[in-house]
C-alpha cells in the first residue's frame, strides 16, 4: 500500500518523484519537464490524494487512474506528472521480486545498449573538438545541433555553415561512427527540406525534430534519405500514430515525459508495427535514464539510447550526482551493460537528493529572437 508521496526539483532542472509503501519499501521516479518543475510537481503532490492507501503492484491500474480521473486529459504537465509516478512504481515492483524492470517486461533482448553524446552544435567553432574527444573516449555515436536559430527561409550562407559543421564532425569521426543532426524544431518545413538536401552526402544517422511538433503532419513532405526522428514533444501512443504514418523512421519518446515506462513500451510496440525504431529521449537525470534503459534492454526495435553524462550545458549539477554507485552507468566502448540489480537498477543518494531540493534553480526555458526581434524557436 503507498504511504508517502514525494516530490524533489534538484539542479540543473530536473524533479524526482519518491514513493513509499507502508512497509518501507522505496521507488523512484522522474518527472522532469525542463522549464515547467511547478506546474509538474503541483500535479503529482495533487495525484498523491489517488495513490496514498492504493495497492502499488497495480501499476497498470494507477496509470490509467492518474491519466483519465480528470476530465482534461494528455499533454507535457500530465504527461511527466504520470511519468514519474508510473517509473517509481515500477521500481517498487522490481524491487519487491529482487528483479530489474526489464524481466518484468519479458526479459532482455539485447545485452548492451548502444549510447550517444552530445557535442554542442549552437557553439559552432567547438563540435570537431568536442566529437574527437568523444571518440577518444570509446563513444561510438553523437549527436549535435545543426545550429542557433535558424531563419524561416535559411541563406544559402546558413545552410552552407550547418552543412561545413557537420562535414567537420564527419571528417573527425569517419566512416565507420555515426553523427546524428537535431534541428530542434526550430526549422520551418522548408528550411528543413533545404538542411536535409545539403546534409545527405555526409549519411547523418537520422535527422531530428525538423520542424515544430504542431508541423509534424508536414513530415510527409520532407523528401529525404535521411531517416527521420521526432518524438520528445509527443505524449501519448495516439500522437505518435500519426507521424508513424507520415513515414517517421525513428521515434524518440521521453521516458520522463510520455506517461512513463508503460506508456512508452505501448509506443515502441505501435512503432514496430511500422517497422521504426525507438531510441528514447532523455537528456536528463539518472532515473529518466535507468527507466530508458530498462525498457531498452527489453524492447526489439530499440536502435540507441540518449545520455546526458558530461552534456555540454549542465553546469549547476550533473547525473552521477545523485547516484551512489556509479557503476552501472559507466560506458563501455560506448555502450552501457545489462545490470540484473532489481527495480530500475540504480541506487539514489537520498541525502543528496533532499540538500540539492533545498537550493535547485528555477530553470527558465532561453528565449530566442530573430535579427529583427521576432520570437525565435529555441
Amino acid at each position: 500500500m503507498i504511504q508517502r508521496v514525494e516530490t524533489f526539483a534538484v539542479a540543473p532542472r530536473w524533479l524526482f518523484v519518491r514513493i513509499e509503501t507502508h512497509d518501507g519499501v522505496v521507488g523512484w521516479g522522474e518527472a522532469s519537464l525542463e522549464g515547467n518543475t511547478a506546474p509538474v510537481r503541483a500535479l503529482v503532490t495533487q495525484y498523491a490524494d489517488l495513490l496514498i492507501g492504493a495497492d502499488e503492484t497495480r501499476i497498470a491500474d494507477l496509470w490509467l487512474t492518474t491519466t483519465r480521473a480528470g476530465f482534461y486529459r494528455g499533454g507535457p504537465v500530465m504527461g511527466s506528472a504520470v511519468a514519474g509516478i508510473d517509473q517509481a512504481l515500477w521500481d517498487i515492483a522490481g524491487k519487491r521480486v529482487g528483479l530489474p524492470v526489464h524481466r518484468l517486461l519479458g526479459g532482455a533482448v539485447r545485452d548492451r545498449i548502444r549510447v550517444y553524446s552530445w557535442i554542442g552544435g549552437d557553439a559552432p567553432s567547438h563540435v570537431a573538438e568536442a566529437a574527437e574527444a568523444q571518440m577518444a573516449a570509446g563513444m561510438t555515436a553523437v549527436k549535435m545541433n545543426a545550429s542557433a536559430q535558424l531563419s524561416p527561409l535559411p541563406s544559402r550562407s546558413e545552410v552552407s555553415q550547418i552543412h561545413q559543421r557537420v562535414a567537420a564532425v564527419r571528417r573527425t569521426i569517419g566512416e565507420d561512427h555515426d553523427i546524428a543532426v537535431d534541428l530542434h524544431g526550430r526549422a520551418t518545413i522548408m528550411a528543413a527540406q533545404q538542411i536535409a538536401a545539403a546534409l545527405e552526402e555526409l549519411n547523418p544517422m537520422f535527422i531530428e525534430e525538423p520542424v515544430e511538433p504542431h508541423h509534424q503532419f508536414r513530415l510527409a513532405d520532407l523528401r529525404t534519405t535521411i531517416p527521420i526522428a521526432t518524438g520528445e514533444r509527443l505524449y501519448n501512443k495516439e500522437e505518435f500514430l500519426g507521424v508513424l504514418t507520415g513515414g517517421v523512421g525513428v521515434v524518440q519518446p521521453d521516458l520522463a515525459h510520455a506517461g512513463g515506462i508503460s506508456e512508452v513500451i505501448r509506443i515502441a510496440a505501435l512503432a514496430d508495427c511500422f517497422g521504426a525504431a525507438v531510441a528514447p529521449h532523455c537528456p536528463l537525470g539518472p532515473i529518466a535514464l535507468a527507466a530508458c534503459l530498462q525498457v531498452g534492454f527489453a524492447t526489439s526495435n530499440h536502435l540507441i539510447q540518449e545520455q546526458s553524462i558530461g552534456i555540454h550545458y549542465n553546469t549547476t549539477g550533473e547525473v552521477l550526482d545523485y547516484v551512489a554507485d556509479t557503476a552501472p552507468l559507466q560506458f563501455v566502448r560506448g555502450h552501457i551493460e545489462r545490470w540484473e540489480a532489481p527495480g530500475l537498477g540504480i541506487q539514489i543518494d537520498e541525502s543528496a537528493v533532499r540538500e540539492a531540493d533545498r537550493h535547485a534553480p528555477n530553470w527558465i526555458t532561453p528565449l530566442w529572437r530573430h535579427a529583427d526581434g521576432s520570437f525565435a524557436e529555441w
